[in-house]
């Protein structure tokens, strides 16, 4: 079966889910493109997702993925935190935050029952999961919906894994794609490969659709994927610089600078290995800290840095999330990037 079947879209084109850098006015635009737009999830409450729903299908009529978070949130843990705001100390005082004024926050939230609710209201044609998938009641609940579901492999077990338990089709997350790493059943980054080595891996080993995501920024990454074995692609990268993105304006900088070439994977901002821009506190700090709190704690005591920094205009402190090519972001409507992607399947 191919993607365009199974999610009735015109082009096998996802775009990547963003959380902080979007809303449902890129998703739409997509969409409406003819490719499958997706809504991230994971910072919302329902009420919140209610009503970006409403807005979303305001402006789109098309299908469209909702994709949320399927990790365990850790534990706080006050020596832990204590320690990771010590080092954190220098820049509060550099930049005149007070400490005590910091309140705790998860940031993220997992799929739940609430959010199950949700879906079974919208009954979207896709629902994506990132860190594996929730309990099999929920599970549930969202394929009795009628929902096709994906989820990220960063391994070939991961792939195995994934079928297994009932997914519909597999995203193949290698190492140069941006944002969060996908990985659930083994936190070893060693073992995590290339988007081109990945791909043809799981393709071999699985019977299911397989999706390439990581280091595809136009149409001639398309093809290459495609040529690899891929039923479609997952971008998000290139899409962070149209106008229908929320992406912040230090990001934008970011992005189109040769700041872009140097990414890392890295804890500092959430917790968890997540690949994005390198920039002061991840050159002084990490990329990797020993000392921030696990997923998603560690976003608190980032937080104020970042909002003081980026009034001032300086991405010094924010996470500037991207893939390892970002050669395709552009100031253009995400509807042409996608008719420009689109162009690897025509030429193919």
């Amino acid at each position: 079966m191919t993607l365009q079947s199974l999610f009735d879209c015109q082009w096998p084109i996802i775009q990547a889910p963003m959380a902080g850098a979007q809303n449902h006015k890129l998703a739409a635009a997509v969409c409406n493109a003819g490719g499958l737009g997706s809504l991230p999830c994971a910072m919302l409450d329902a009420s919140g997702l209610r009503a970006e729903l409403a807005a979303l299908k305001a402006k789109t009529a098309q299908p469209f993925n909702l994709n949320f978070f399927c990790h365990t949130p850790a534990a706080a843990e006050p020596q832990q935190e204590a320690a990771w705001r010590n080092s954190l100390a220098p820049y509060y005082h550099e930049l005149g935050v007070d400490p005590a004024s910091i309140s705790a926050g998860a940031g993220r939230q997992p799929f739940s029952d609430e959010m199950a609710k949700v879906v079974e209201e919208c009954r979207p044609a896709v629902v994506s999961f990132h860190f594996g998938l929730p309990c099999a009641e929920l599970l549930a609940r969202v394929k009795a919906c009628g929902a096709k579901v994906l989820s990220s492999a960063t391994t070939v077990e991961e792939a195995l894994w994934l079928q297994e338990h009932g997914v519909d089709a597999i995203i193949a997350q290698g190492l140069e794609a941006g944002g969060h790493r996908g990985h659930f059943l083994d936190m070893d980054l060693s073992r995590q490969c290339g988007t081109f080595t990945l791909l043809p891996q799981i393709v071999a080993a699985v019977r299911l659709p397989v999706i390439a995501a990581g280091g595809i920024a136009d149409a001639q990454g398309v093809r290459a994927a495609m040529a690899l074995g891929a039923a479609g692609v997952q971008i998000g990268t290139a899409y962070l610089c149209c106008p229908e993105a929320t992406t912040s304006a230090v990001h934008r900088s970011a992005l189109r600078s040769p700041q872009a070439r140097h990414t890392a994977l890295t804890n500092l901002f959430s917790g968890r290995p997540a690949r994005g821009i390198v920039n002061r506190l991840i050159r002084e700090q990490g990329p990797i800290s020993p000392v921030a709190p696990g997923f998603p704690l560690a976003t608190a005591a980032i937080a104020p840095l970042r909002a003081k920094a980026e009034s001032q205009g300086s991405g010094d402190f924010s996470p500037l999330w991207a893939g390892q090519n970002a050669s395709g972001c552009k100031n253009i409507g995400a509807a042409e990037l996608t008719a420009e992607l689109a162009k690897g399947f025509v030429a193919r």
